[in-house]
């Protein structure tokens, strides 16, 4: 189980992680690669999405479908990720064609002249984003266990480097006038004064549109935008990761004209590093966390944990999805709460505060790379989630002030980076790396972030924007209680395997003694 680390042992582990990083070092950058493909993918829709718009030549609710695929497919990948390691050679394979497949999608995006064929293109994308979230999650955790918290704090950290990327290759070429000319115009001059407005909206992850169905603007005429080069820009970006994937592929001797030489992820392998002897066959989809004959003689304790510790996630993702999260179907909730009374802050300073957000979110993960070194999971998520329910509650406390709305903005963002990645260390250790915790966790996670930004954003639209900080504060409190419960019965889960394996002892003496 998780433990505190003396002083005196601080040189030990020191020595006992590198020579581990250096065992695995092509994996570990390959995985963390495949991660900046997930951020570069995830970020780039919220800035091109009124070219995008003009493109396909859609109104704007119909563009805004698109996230929704893009969304829902990533939440269908997350569940079905662990499938591909049972029918491919290695896992490694599914996460070349999954890097792969974005840097496609990136390069055809420009071809979609229409929005269906654009929300087919983004749910291949989700997709794929998908399973390289739960891959490699779970080949770190596989490689590195005990020690998984380092590495698994790096991992994502780089989400947050490839979100900052894809904003940064695409704001050149986005439309500074109308994008869809006509012939009348006159008619296309009320189009750019409503382009300009939305465009000072758009920042970081997400489009911040305030009820879209306001702005119309115009789709027949001549498309004029340069937002394919963008594309074709991030798609160059990306090749040298599955680049990079499939040259460890060819390092590790799994392509099927090498199928008799040693491989990287066999059985064998896995257990020489396990600690239990387990070789991690437990872990996969959901399918093989529903075996019954698996799951059979499980104590309750083992079903409670991955319970909890999902729905902890599920709340967690859907703040941080809440507050810069994708374009819906009405508005940001964080956006919107930003630019109503009391507060009423300008279009393009609400903005900031979803930049201030992630690069806060960016610079936590990174600290906390060093904290995991020090502090055990326990302790970090005890602080994390302590700090993020005060926050909340100092928010709603002083929610007429916009100066300590952009510092608790920021310090939310710190406090909120490490809980992913921390509670997914600390239940695969909970559950000696016997079940299928990763696979649960990604999903629990995926479906919070889609999921909870809707349900705020629809009491919102019901209730008003001072909702949006009630909501988040209740979410957190609720977190916080669930994480003291797991916690709860973490040691009673303990306690009970303590307790049994006396008793197998006594069960298995008289039959070696009987041979």
């Amino acid at each position: 189980m998780a433990r505190s680390v003396p002083w005196t042992d601080m040189a030990l582990m020191d020595e006992r992680i590198w020579s581990l990083f250096k065992r695995h070092w092509r994996q570990t950058l390959t995985y963390w690669s495949a991660f900046f493909s997930f951020g570069l993918c995830i970020a780039f829709l919220g800035p091109t999405i009124l070219d995008l718009r003009c493109q396909t030549q859609s109104t704007l609710q119909q563009i805004t479908w698109v996230f929704v695929s893009q969304q829902f497919f990533l939440l269908v990948g997350s569940a079905l990720g662990g499938l591909f390691k049972k029918t491919l050679p290695s896992s490694l394979l599914s996460l070349f064609c999954c890097t792969l497949i974005i840097s496609l999608v990136f390069a055809i995006i420009p071809l979609c002249n229409h929005v269906l064929l654009l929300s087919v293109a983004m749910a291949i994308a989700g997709f794929a984003m998908g399973v390289i979230d739960t891959i490699a999650n779970l080949q770190l955790v596989k490689l590195y266990q005990k020690d998984s918290a380092i590495f698994l704090q790096a991992l994502h950290l780089l989400i947050g480097l490839g979100a900052l990327v894809s904003p940064l290759v695409a704001d050149p070429f986005l439309a500074e006038d109308s994008c869809v000319l006509g012939a009348n115009w006159t008619a296309n001059s009320s189009s750019l004064s409503n382009l300009q407005h939305l465009r000072s909206s758009q920042a970081g992850r997400g489009a911040a549109i305030d009820n879209i169905s306001q702005y119309p603007l115009h789709t027949e005429g001549v498309v004029v935008t340069r937002v394919s080069y963008a594309f074709w820009i991030m798609a160059l970006i990306n090749l040298p990761v599955p680049a990079a994937v499939l040259a460890l592929i060819y390092h590790e001797r799994l392509l099927p004209c090498s199928s008799n030489s040693p491989r990287l992820i066999d059985g064998e392998s896995l257990s020489s590093t396990s600690p239990t002897g387990d070789s991690g066959q437990g872990h996969g989809s959901w399918f093989g966390c529903c075996n019954l004959a698996k799951l059979w003689g499980r104590p309750a304790s083992f079903f409670i944990l991955h319970t909890l510790g999902g729905a902890i996630l599920f709340i967690t993702d859907g703040i941080i999805g809440s507050y810069a999260g994708f374009v819906h179907l009405r508005s940001i909730p964080f956006y919107t709460y930003a630019v109503s009374p009391p507060l009423l802050m300008g279009h393009k300073t609400a903005g900031y505060l979803d930049s201030t957000f992630w690069a806060s979110v960016t610079v936590g993960r990174l600290a906390f790379i060093y904290l995991s070194y020090r502090y055990t999971a326990p302790r970090l998520l005890t602080f994390s989630l302590v700090g993020v329910l005060l926050v909340q509650s100092l928010l709603l406390i002083l929610s007429t002030s916009s100066v300590f709305l952009f510092i608790g903005t920021c310090v939310l963002g710190l406090c909120i980076s490490s809980v992913f990645p921390s509670m997914l260390a600390f239940t695969e250790d909970m559950l000696d790396y016997k079940g299928c915790a990763t696979t649960v966790l990604v999903t629990s996670a995926s479906t919070g972030e889609m999921m909870l930004q809707l349900i705020i954003g629809s009491v919102i639209n019901s209730h008003g924007s001072y909702t949006f900080m009630l909501c988040c504060t209740i979410l957190s409190f609720i977190g916080f209680c669930l994480f003291l419960l797991l916690l709860y019965v973490w040691h009673s889960h303990r306690n009970c395997r303590t307790d049994s394996s006396p008793n197998t002892e006594m069960k298995e003496r008289p039959e070696s003694g009987g041979s």
